[in-house]
């Protein structure tokens, strides 16, 4: 099987590469990987190995259609990760979300149509429902996103249905719930939080501390993504949790007790506009349909994210701080 992956140096699309690569999936040690990734300051080389004789990697665009055209026939399936996923970013920046998250989907897609690619798995976020105040959201719950991030995710995902519907392409669409693990870049809550502690820096936490996410480990979510890539029903939407809710304060202070620190580390800051209060998914149909289930305890598996940041300084200084490292 020969599998395309955009997006696939960033922190899920890395992830998921390295779990084929090793082997660690089911039916993936003689998968051959091309990695599409246009090396923005979220994705890195670096987290991928240097070389690998099933891996190719091509830098580049995933708007860019004639790159595409010439790099997607004789792939199997697709993997479709490359995202701008940053809220903050799109609140004062929207543009690029919309000219990569709807146009770069469009573009990816009608490459597959032209090329013959069997398969495609497109990547999105919970974060298209909006948000939620008691019980929680299937696929069929309608789309209300609040955020410019949130609204570009929800136009790729009607984009990616519309291939199906209209041109008969076989895509599956993933919403998940906040992602955690090793490769994170350092802007993301969790590893922010973690780096700033490494280096006696206060953690700046949104109003109240109360918002409410539900957390998956990475490990987790490329499971199910590997399960829907596999077994997946074309036309269909699969959501993915961790299964745990937790208030943003509740992550803090479990943050602040892996890294030594107490509660004088915390600095309130104003909260974000269009802070969605809690997000909470329903993912029985996956559990039924594919037959997923979380493995990674959440405290394990943030024990072991802050030990991996301890341990990888050059890794995410680099990032957290490019300039002094260009």
């Amino acid at each position: 099987m020969r599998l395309f992956v955009t997006g696939g140096a960033g922190f899920i699309g890395s992830a998921y590469v390295r779990a084929v690569l090793d082997g660690a999936l089911p039916d993936s040690a003689t998968v051959d990987v091309t990695v599409l990734d246009k090396l923005t300051y979220a994705g890195s080389r670096d987290n991928l190995p240097a070389r690998h004789p099933r891996l190719e990697f091509v830098r580049g665009d995933v708007c860019d259609l004639p790159l595409l055209l010439d790099v997607l026939p004789g792939h199997d399936a697709v993997l479709h990760f490359a995202a701008e996923s940053h809220v903050d970013r799109s609140i004062e920046a929207s543009a690029a979300f919309v000219h990569t998250n709807v146009g770069g989907t469009q573009s990816l897609l009608e490459a597959c149509r032209r090329t013959g690619v069997e398969r495609v798995v497109h990547v999105s976020t919970d974060e298209v429902y909006g948000s939620i105040a008691e019980g929680s959201w299937t696929e069929e719950w309608p789309l209300r996103p609040n955020t410019p991030y949130a609204a570009s995710k929800a136009a790729s995902d009607l984009v990616a249905r519309s291939y199906w519907k209209t041109h008969g392409l076989d895509v599956s669409i993933t919403r998940c719930s906040n992602n955690y693990g090793p490769h994170q870049h350092p802007e993301k809550l969790i590893p922010l939080f973690i780096t700033n502690l490494l280096e006696g820096i206060p953690v700046p936490l949104y109003g109240d501390g109360l918002n409410i996410r539900e957390w998956l480990h990475v490990d987790d979510h490329c499971r199910a993504l590997h399960l829907v890539l596999a077994r997946g029903r074309a036309g269909e939407v699969y959501n993915v949790g961790g299964g745990n809710e937790l208030t943003n304060i509740d992550i803090t202070r479990r943050l602040l007790a892996l890294c030594g620190a107490d509660s004088s580390m915390i600095r309130r800051v104003p909260d974000r506009k269009g802070h969605d209060l809690r997000y909470a998914i329903d993912e029985s149909k996956i559990r039924a349909e594919l037959g997923y289930a979380p493995r990674v305890d959440f405290d394990d598996g943030l024990a072991a994210v802050v030990a991996w940041y301890r341990d990888h300084p050059d890794w995410w200084k680099g990032s957290k701080y490019p300039e002094a490292s260009a």
